[in-house]
């Protein structure tokens, strides 16, 4: 069953798949091709071949048509040399890196991990609530005093080719043991000692957490990126917020949470307020990391559909908003961003996966610490090295030859009629339909109307996505809304019944040993 999705998001108009609406006179059929029509005469006498106009110019182009293929040239290439050109990116983006506040986490490190293929940034999220105005703090009860401490920590590694951003999060409270550094505010000597992972950033800031990141994990980090409060929530605003399913109602009193069960369109301050509940279920910081990659794969997935990233000015827009309040590493600047543009240019929620270091104990005691999360040090190793070698942390399987849909055939619902004067034709179309593992009822009836030439299936706008994984298995059918009617879907099979096609859900890639999941599987409807 699908969840009720609102319009703007996916529900399909009545007819629009597959096939032409009814009202359409010449219906498309597959194979048939298509014959454009002749040309119209012209009175115009053709332009005779002749040298070019001017140097290096060709011929002017005929008045009328020419000029709005030339604009949407101009568009385009305006559009896709933002992030594909380096000449026409810094121009565009020039000063825009001037705002970032800029820090030197990798300043005098020795004895430092080797680095690996593609591109690695640590990603901290920041407690920034002294930035937000007084009546945001109260809105999405941001009160108390502002620390600067770690909420939030997670390595974003780019593949060397670009098409892949796998993300691992570490829990702030994993169980850690920081080098031996000096205090950043009185000098005084440490050595080396037993924390929680979120502490690295109270005793030494970034450079410490750098080092204590790359420590536990072998992996050298290539930028470091800083977000705090006041930059995710607008980042969030500027993309025009981020859509949130939920398989039951989340409430956190602790954040203000409170979304019922089914598909939110969440602002900036909601979605920090999503991001950050921690006091839902059991889970606590362990869920809250699953709802945060959550988030990160909806963002991707927002950003990459919108065509903000093909767009130099709202591009631009994101890049401002979203480096307006954050602290970076010096080395990440315009050429870094122009390289995460072009790298997520081609990105779909299937090009990112996530996944949590394997934790071996969620309670791990340590005196003068309390609990902490231990890892699992066998498969965290593992799921390290991978990244150190660039390699997917989710594995796909194997598909079978079926037409992909978005929903699986066996949580599709089916009443099957017999729209025409042809006896057992319904009977037919009702065990061709649960061979191919939709639920039908099993009792095909007659409709009303028995002179029905093209198949028709009647639902519900709101399980439009079942409609559609339904209309794929009967080619040349249509679609056509029936409000309030449920989750039921009504097949009237017509004299143009073509058969039924065998189908399937998406195959979704295997979690593998880290337990990793691709973005599309996070999605509403994953």
């Amino acid at each position: 069953m699908d969840v009720p999705s609102s319009r703007p998001l996916g529900r399909s108009r009545a007819g629009a798949a597959p096939g032409p609406v009814a009202s359409s006179p010449r219906p498309y059929r597959e194979g048939v091709p298509h014959v454009p029509p002749p040309p119209r005469p012209s009175s115009r006498p053709r332009r005779p071949a002749g040298p070019p106009h001017g140097r290096g110019s060709a011929p002017a182009a005929p008045r009328g048509r020419g000029r709005p293929r030339w604009a949407r040239r101009i568009v385009t290439t305006l559009s896709v040399s933002v992030l594909a050109a380096a000449g026409i990116g810094h121009t565009l983006m020039t000063g825009i890196d001037s705002g970032i506040e800029r820090v030197d986490p990798f300043k005098d490190m020795k004895n430092r991990p080797r680095a690996g293929n593609g591109t690695t940034m640590l990603l901290v999220g920041t407690d920034g609530r002294d930035r937000i105005t007084p009546a945001e703090r109260a809105k999405y009860r941001l009160g108390g005093e502002p620390c600067r401490c770690t909420d939030t920590i997670m390595i974003v590694h780019i593949s060397a080719d670009r098409g892949r951003a796998s993300v691992v999060s570490l829990p702030r409270d994993s169980y850690a043991e920081i080098p031996g550094h000096a205090d950043r505010t009185t000098g005084r000597k440490h050595a080396p000692h037993p924390v929680k992972l979120n502490a690295a950033y109270a005793e030494g800031g970034p450079q410490l957490t750098v080092r204590t990141v790359e420590h536990m994990t072998g992996v050298k980090i290539d930028h470091y990126l800083e977000v705090d409060f006041t930059s995710f929530m607008r980042t969030v605003d500027v993309v025009g917020g981020v859509r949130i399913c939920t398989e039951k109602p989340m409430k956190d009193a602790y954040t203000g949470l409170d979304l019922a069960a089914g598909p939110h369109d969440l602002n900036g301050g909601q979605a920090l307020q999503y991001v950050r509940s921690r006091h839902i279920d059991g889970a606590a910081d362990l869920g809250r990391m699953q709802r945060q990659q959550t988030f990160m794969a909806a963002l991707i997935a927002k950003a990459t559909s919108s065509g903000v990233l093909l767009n130099p000015v709202r591009f631009r827009e994101l890049a401002q908003t979203s480096l307006g309040s954050v602290r970076a590493s010096r080395d990440f600047g315009t050429d870094e961003m122009l390289a995460l543009g072009r790298a997520m240019k081609g990105f779909s929620p299937s090009s990112s996966e996530f996944t949590t270091v394997p934790v071996g104990n969620p309670s791990h005691q340590v005196k003068g610490l309390g609990s902490t999360v231990k890892w699992d040090d066998r498969k965290a190793k593992r799921l390290f090295q991978a990244l150190r070698d660039d390699k997917p942390l989710t594995v796909r399987k194997k598909r079978p030859a079926a037409v992909e849909v978005p929903v699986a055939p066996d949580q599709i619902r089916v009443q099957v009629e017999n729209g025409t004067a042809a006896a057992g034709l319904g009977g037919k179309v009702d065990a061709a339909l649960r061979g191919t593992g939709f639920r039908t009822t099993g009792v095909p009836m007659n409709a009303a109307d028995r002179t029905v030439t093209r198949t028709l299936i009647f639902h519900d706008p709101r399980w439009d996505r079942s409609a559609k994984s339904l209309a794929a298995a009967l080619p040349g059918s249509e679609l056509r809304e029936q409000r309030g009617r449920g989750p039921v879907m009504r097949v009237v099979a017509g004299s143009g019944y073509e058969g039924v096609t065998r189908v399937r859900a998406a195959v979704p890639a295997e979690s593998g040993e880290f337990g990793a999941v691709s973005g599309d599987e996070v999605l509403c409807g994953g």
